[in-house]
This record gives structure tokens, C-alpha cells and sequence, in this order.
């Protein structure tokens, strides 16, 4: 049965892989699998055929099979424990990769979106402005941390894997803050992820389906 992941119908990023089913398109990618894609709507995101497969009202949603999936976390190590290539054969190593798909999501990006909020949805608060700074200071924590465990290794844990697509996935997010220059050999990492063939395939069709018509 075709996979069918849902995607917005226009990306609030534009289609500059911001968007989670971006996560989703490059582990399919990396794994050979066709994939088609249902365009929802902000509208059709909070109907209930959608909220059937995401209780939340977001995107991307996993269907094959009669399986339907949500969240990218979950997704992506679906995608990876069912297919060679992202996870790796030795039971040690497969269980660090999963460790770090957990930190991108739980640990590292938690800070990452609240300076999303900080910024556009309070933005406008009186005390926007003393909070911004305590939120840029726990972002660089994280990083410090994620920079010296690192250190100039190419990827997290040996060789490319599940939890370096979810860690670049979720320090991209970083990009128009600028925080990412900061760090030198973790803005290195990111283009590593980037120059990947599947990256820039997913890459490519989220954007070309928000290019201007």
C-alpha cells in the first residue's frame, strides 16, 4: 500500500523545510520509499477527517497499510526501524541513535520553539523584552552542550543516522535567528545534513509545492 504523508497546503515557512513534514519527506528519502502527498488546508487541519488522524490538528500525518501515524518522532522511527539505512544493525548503537532522535525533540527543541513564541506570538508584550534574552540564554546552553559532545565528529554517533535527521532537522529551525552562527562546527553539521542527496529531495518538493504559481 502507497505511504501517504499530509503536508500543508501553503507552508507558513514558504517551503524553506521548516515545516515537520519536511522530517518526514527526508526519512522516506534515505529509505527509498515512494511516498504521495494529501495538501491540507489550516481550515481542513481542524475538521474532524484530520483530526481522525492527528488529535492535536497538525502536520504531518503517516498513513500505510491501515496504519496511521502523527508526530514526526514517531514517524520518522517507524520509518527507520522497518528499513536499512537509518538506524544502525548493532543493537548499542541503534539504541544511542533512538536516544538522540529523543533529545532533538525533547530536549533540543523545546528552547528552539519557545524563541518562535517569544518572537511572533508575544512578540507585542510588555515584557517581551526582558523575557527574549532568558530564552536566547537557554538556546545556547543547549547548544553549548550539543557542541561539545560533537566536537569534530561529523555526525552524533558514528555513521549518519535517524538521530542526526531529527537533530538537523530541528536546529534548521534555528537559522533565522542567526544563533546557529554562533556555532561554527554545529552550523558545519547542518550543511553536512543538508548536502545529503535525500535532503535535498525533500527539500525540493516542499518547496515546489509553495513556489509562487
Amino acid at each position: 500500500m502507497t505511504i501517504v504523508i499530509t503536508a500543508f497546503e501553503r507552508s507558513p515557512d514558504g517551503g524553506k523545510g521548516l515545516a515537520r513534514d519536511t522530517r518526514v519527506r527526508w526519512a522516506l528519502e534515505e529509505a527509498g520509499l515512494p511516498y504521495e502527498v494529501r495538501l491540507v488546508s489550516f481550515q481542513a487541519m481542524k475538521q474532524s477527517a484530520h483530526l481522525a488522524l492527528h488529535p492535536f490538528g497538525q502536520i504531518p500525518t503517516f498513513e500505510e497499510d491501515g496504519l496511521a501515524l502523527f508526530e514526526t518522532g514517531a514517524i520518522v522511527l517507524h520509518i527507520a526501524d522497518r528499513h536499512a539505512g537509518l538506524l544502525p544493525v548493532d543493537a548499542h548503537a541503534r539504541a544511542r541513535a533512538i536516544a538522540w532522535m529523543f533529545a532533538a525533540v525533547n530536549t533540543v527543541e523545546p528552547p528552539i520553539l519557545d524563541l518562535v513564541t517569544a518572537r511572533i506570538l508575544e512578540g507585542d508584550r510588555p515584557w517581551s523584552k526582558e523575557r527574549l534574552p532568558l530564552v536566547m540564554d537557554r538556546i545556547r546552553e543547549r547548544l553549548n552542550q550539543l557542541s561539545a559532545r560533537l566536537g569534530e565528529a561529523d555526525w552524533l554517533d558514528g555513521a549518519f543516522n535517524a538521530g542526526d535527521l531529527m537533530m538537523v532537522s530541528v536546529l534548521l529551525r534555528l537559522r533565522p535567528s542567526g544563533l546557529l552562527g554562533e556555532y561554527p562546527g554545529l552550523a558545519a553539521y547542518v550543511a553536512r545534513g543538508e548536502a545529503r542527496p535525500a535532503y535535498a529531495r525533500a527539500f525540493a518538493a516542499q518547496l515546489a509545492v509553495n513556489a509562487p504559481a
